[in-house]
């Protein structure tokens, strides 16, 4: 009989763990769901923190189930705490035993609406506060030495809204033990970051080296678990990359003094001029063939034009002194 009820105060001691009895925001305290009272109440209180069904204060194993989000059968509070980003929330327990060691984390879901009624497996938590092992001490011990209390900033960029804060004691002393508590918020200020989370349900994997640290041996490191951390400013969207430069070479500078030829223009073809028909008239003379043109007024060393009679043909260069007379044939002729 003796040995039994020893049992039965052992048991009862190991399940009365702890849970969130008080939360502080900027100087104003709000209570906790007090799963040792509230349970039986006559009239459930209104809260910012959310109900929750482990009434011996115990934890839940289900790393992949609803109850991880929120503890065990955890529901809304009907309440929300206003808290500026960048402000501070400090959580303080009712009790936590100082052999349950191990991280302590904190995670936010935005509601996108009122977290009065929102469906806790839509929640996607992003990780903003998380402390494992420190020169050989546990982040529970810190808690425990801070008078079982922990201080949580809001990032001080987060999108003015409504969340849900998600604190977290994860004892490893055996088999990992979740005690998760949450309590709704009202964040204001003119941030504008909207972080991505994760779904509750799959914030863990049962195979992380997080999980599989024996406390015992008095590890000199740990890995925490989970998604990677928040940091103020992580999802800022940075400055757009310049454009690369043109893969095509730039034309190489001219290095000579001559001026380019033109681009050759194919004259219009012709009948030569030795069985052409076809009369021309210069400003100052009667009608006669280009052959009359050349023949009354000579040739020089000035070139005025070149035809190709066709591309069959030998060009035809009639070469002209250059006065007004002429110039006129010229033009008219060939162009």
């Amino acid at each position: 009989m003796l040995v039994a009820l020893l049992l039965l105060g052992t048991a009862g001691t190991a399940a009365a763990h702890g849970f969130v009895s008080n939360i502080n925001i900027a100087g104003n305290d709000y209570e906790g769901y007090k799963v040792d009272t509230a349970p039986w109440a006559e009239t459930p209180p209104e809260l910012i923190a959310w109900s929750t069904s482990a009434t011996d204060q115990g934890y839940t194993d289900d790393y992949n189930g609803p109850d991880i989000i929120c503890h065990r059968d955890a529901a809304p509070g009907a309440l929300s705490g206003e808290v500026a980003a960048g402000d501070t929330v400090t959580v303080k327990w009712n009790q936590w035993l100082s052999d349950h060691k191990g991280p302590v984390i904190d995670y936010l879901a935005n509601c996108n609406g009122d977290c009065a009624t929102v469906d806790k497996t839509t929640l996607e938590f992003f990780k903003i506060d998380a402390k494992g092992l420190t020169a050989g001490t546990w982040a529970s011990d810190e808690l425990l030495a801070n008078g079982a209390s922990w201080d949580i900033t809001i990032p001080a960029d987060l999108k003015a809204g409504n969340y849900v804060l998600r604190h977290e004691i994860i004892a490893l002393h055996g088999a990992p033990q979740f005690y998760p508590q949450c309590v709704n918020l009202k964040v204001t200020g003119s941030g504008t970051s909207t972080p991505s989370g994760t779904p509750g349900m799959q914030l863990y994997s049962k195979t992380e080296k997080g999980f599989n640290t024996n406390i015992w041996q008095e590890p000199t490191e740990y890995k925490l678990p989970g998604p990677a951390l928040y940091r103020t400013g992580d999802d800022t969207e940075s400055e757009p990359a310049p454009e690369p430069a043109s893969s095509d070479p730039a034309p190489p500078a001219s290095t000579s003094n001559e001026t380019p030829a033109p681009s050759p223009v194919a004259p219009p073809a012709e009948t030569p001029a030795s069985s052409s028909s076809e009369s021309i008239t210069p400003a100052s003379a009667g009608t006669e063939s280009p052959t009359a043109c050349s023949a009354d007024y000579g040739s020089s060393t000035d070139t005025a034009s070149s035809t190709t009679a066709s591309a069959n043909a030998t060009p035809t260069v009639i070469s002209v002194t250059i006065d007004n007379m002429e110039l006129a044939c010229t033009i008219k002729r060939y162009l």
